[in-house]
């Protein structure tokens, strides 16, 4: 089929080709497979890990009236190790969610790339696949090392994770080559997708719930910007200063003070950058699911409620890790709760989407 035919189809019949499916739904379950090793991190990983850091650090401190700067360096190189394992699984749990966000954006543009339906299609699985080996190779980064390597400062994980960072970026500039070719051609159609516009109720809560989470993010992000730099809030070195300090000076009860404190400024600033980083990735996922849901098969009003599922557990998510601020463990809950509801309404989504293409599929004979 030439590409002017399938860029009609594609337009006038949202999932209508191979390319379209692939992103789509491919993009979905990276953004949930993200979304629940989110989850599976903060539960198993995130909090016995600060606490393996607190213990670490007072361990180091009590150290140093004794002059032991091989057992400091070493509790240090714990440290190390711990920043590592954690620095790996939230690398991962937001590449993998990003990767799907850029592959619903790549769905959604496909009647503009000027490349046959193979082409398409190739290009399309040559961005999945990277995409869901990219968070695997991240993980085992910390795991690996730099086992066999054959680099001093680099492993095999960090290898493969560059390896399919690059073949993601070649698959974009793929998409990217098929949009030029469009905007070059002479005699092209003007193409108007059915699902922009789309006009329907739960694409527009989506998109009015998305907004009003990105604008949300913006202002919350400028206030702690504005706190921190008008407010005199407590900074991190004032803190480790007055550690060492009483750390050498050995003196407990001020020590286990100023570590109390320390534990207090990295919960706040945790939460903080957490809430705001959430707002906006839960309000670019609302946004981006908007215009998807001509993709969904499902009645209007069942479309519309899991719309406004989505929307309000997008709202309680950054809530709840808030409320772990004043209310610690039940502000965890909530969070991980709502979390799971928007797990539970994209997985809601994307069984519309299969039921949409086997809808046209057996319409079209079994024939994509």
């Amino acid at each position: 089929m030439p590409h002017g035919q399938a860029a009609a189809l594609e337009a006038r019949q949202p999932i209508a080709s191979s390319s379209q499916r692939l992103l789509a739904i491919g993009g979905i379950l990276l953004i949930v497979s993200g979304m629940l090793l989110g989850d599976i991190f903060a539960i198993f990983i995130l909090h016995p890990n600060n606490a393996r850091i607190g213990e670490a650090m007072y361990a180091a401190a009590q150290l140093v009236p004794l002059g032991d700067a091989e057992g400091i360096v070493q509790h240090f190189m714990a440290v190390g190790g711990f920043l590592e394992n954690r620095g790996t699984k939230v690398a991962a749990h937001s590449h993998i969610i990003h990767m799907g966000y850029i592959a619903l954006l790549l769905a959604m543009i496909q009647p503009w790339v000027a490349l046959s339906p193979a082409s398409k299609r190739r290009a399309a699985w040559f961005y999945i696949v990277p995409a869901a080996l990219l968070a695997p190779s991240i993980i085992a980064i910390h795991y690996v090392g730099k086992a066999y390597s054959p680099f001093e400062h680099i492993g095999w994980a960090s290898i493969f994770a560059d390896f399919f960072g690059a073949c993601l970026a070649l698959a974009v500039f793929i998409q990217l080559l098929g949009l030029w070719r469009y905007a070059r051609s002479e005699g092209r159609e003007t193409l108007s997708p059915a699902y922009i516009g789309a006009g329907n109720a739960a694409s527009r809560a989506l998109l009015l719930g998305g907004l009003l989470l990105l604008v949300g993010g913006f202002l919350y992000g400028a206030a702690l910007a504005a706190y921190k730099d008008f407010a005199a809030a407590p900074q991190e070195i004032d803190i480790l200063k007055a550690i060492v300090a009483n750390a050498a000076a050995a003196q407990q009860s001020l020590l286990d003070q100023s570590f109390a404190d320390y534990g207090q400024f990295l919960k706040l600033r945790a939460l903080n950058i957490a809430a705001h980083a959430h707002i906006n990735e839960v309000g670019i996922l609302v946004l981006l699911v908007s215009f998807v849901q001509a993709f969904v098969q499902f009645s209007d009003k069942t479309r519309l409620r899991w719309a406004q599922l989505m929307v309000f557990s997008a709202f309680a998510l950054p809530a709840g890790i808030l409320l772990e601020i004043p209310y610690g463990i039940v502000g965890s809950i909530i969070a991980d709760w709502f979390g799971f509801m928007l797990i539970v309404s994209l997985l809601a989504m994307m069984f519309g989407m299969l039921r949409h293409t086997g809808a046209d599929d057996a319409a079209a004979g079994g024939k994509p």
